[in-house]
């Protein structure tokens, strides 16, 4: 069998495969979610205890697997998600599952393993290299040293599920080199990638006449990042209107003193990556005593039955849907309804506004300082290209418009672009991910 390289484009919630044929044209890997084919991959992986003549085994499945069988076990399994928000964390080396303990590497590399076998299995060759899209600033890293560290753990995770060759590519560079394979003409590009857990951004020159004479490093001007997109977002929905109607700030009665319902469950319940952890018996055993005397029981009882549950994918699932509708209309309803969970509640984007307003200024802010750095002036950029599911939000296009005027907005397969660049790199001259700026 033949050997090729592919390009992943590992994402914080969803994942995408490309690969460059024979005949030079970028082929994307499709899979089917729920009977519904797309080209995106979920980031998760599903494990449930399977009994085996007699014997309890450890079953996992990633990606639309993990997600039909994490819908019908009914709570018996543990759903892990969000697992690249992790990478720069030196304290979390393992974890528990089922009384058994995991490296967290291990967990990565299944998923990478899985997209792997994925990719052979359509592409009908053998996979032993990848380039791999990096963010320029993983979620919690504090320095490039952070950075480095976050890398070095994916890398080591990639070789783990079977990768013998891997190079990483900057994520906005990718996507930069998918739009370049759009245009007739040079031009000076703002790249906006908008994941889950980061937003990253590249200013470049690209085009047919860069390619022909060869890059040089100065065609990359700057690149910066921050670890805060999508899921902060959804954080903020979850906070204002999910948590309350789960006891968030409500009291509780306690050696005859009113005191607060404590709050750092709600923390972690912002947070998709952190709910599967709140499933220990410590915390349960915690959550019925704050049952017992708490002045609105029902609230506690339904939060007890979200996390014995393991129904943050579903919660998830229903945060994106009321932030999708607030990106085409002014208004939406937020709905989740499982067991003694009801929650139906109206939503404003200008309200929804307001509650990401901190977040939308520290963007502004990361792309002021990159091209105040580059020495770029806003009206000399040709074109901003937007891609990634955070991109349709209209606060987040408006960071754009505002200061590079609507009419230079371009987007389109806002989920596959960086996968689609990261396959061409093998096969074109492209500028340097390490060029002064990052």
């Amino acid at each position: 069998m033949n050997t090729a390289t592919i390009g992943i484009d590992f994402g914080t919630t969803n994942s995408s495969i490309a690969l460059v044929n024979s005949s030079g044209d970028v082929e994307l890997a499709h899979f089917s979610e729920l009977g519904v084919p797309t080209d995106s991959y979920r980031s998760l992986l599903y494990l449930e205890q399977v009994k085996e003549r007699g014997i309890n085994r450890l079953k996992s499945w990633s990606g639309p697997a993990g997600v039909e069988h994490y819908l019908s076990a009914e709570g018996n399994g543990r759903l892990m998600q969000s697992l690249k928000s992790f990478l720069s964390s030196r304290s979390l080396q393992t974890t528990e599952i089922f009384g058994r303990r995991h490296t967290f590497l291990s967990l990565i590399a299944r998923i990478l393993q899985d997209l792997r076998q994925k990719a052979e299995d359509q592409f009908g060759v053998r996979i032993n290299a990848a380039v791999v899209g990096r963010p320029v600033q993983f979620v919690a890293a504090e320095n490039e040293d952070d950075n480095q560290y976050a890398e070095n753990r994916l890398k080591e995770a990639l070789h783990a599920a079977g990768y013998e060759s891997v190079d990483f590519e900057l994520e906005p560079v990718a996507a930069a080199r998918y739009y370049e394979s759009t245009l007739d003409h040079d031009q000076l590009i703002l790249i906006g990638d908008f994941g889950g857990g980061t937003s990253d951004f590249s200013l470049l020159r690209v085009g047919p006449g860069i390619r022909r004479r060869g890059r040089t490093a100065a065609d990359l001007l700057g690149n910066a990042g921050i670890g805060l997109a999508g899921d902060a977002f959804d954080a903020k929905i979850v906070r204002h209107l999910v948590a309350p109607a789960l006891g968030a700030g409500s009291e509780m009665r306690s050696m005859n003193k009113i005191l607060p319902v404590p709050g750092w469950v709600y923390t972690k319940l912002e947070r998709w990556h952190y709910l599967s952890f709140l499933k220990g018996r410590d915390v349960m055993e915690m959550l019925r005593g704050v049952q017992g005397h708490a002045m609105e029981p029902e609230k506690i009882k339904a939060l007890i039955h979200l996390i014995k549950e393991d129904l943050g994918f579903r919660l998830h699932r229903a945060v994106q849907a009321v932030k999708c509708d607030l990106s085409y209309r002014s208004t939406a309803t937020f709905q989740f309804s499982d067991g003694s969970v009801e929650i139906e509640a109206a939503l404003d984007r200008n309200v929804f506004e307001g509650w990401i307003a901190e977040e939308i200024e520290k963007i502004q802010t990361c792309v002021d300082s990159l091209l105040s750095r580059s020495g770029a002036r806003y009206e000399e950029v040709d074109a901003v290209f937007l891609t990634g599911g955070t991109s349709f939000v209209p606060a987040v296009r408006r960071i754009f418009e505002t200061r590079f005027g609507g009419n230079k907005i371009r987007a389109g397969n806002e989920f596959t672009s960086v996968a689609h660049g990261l396959a061409l790199k093998n096969s074109l001259n492209a500028p340097s991910s390490t060029a002064p700026g990052r």
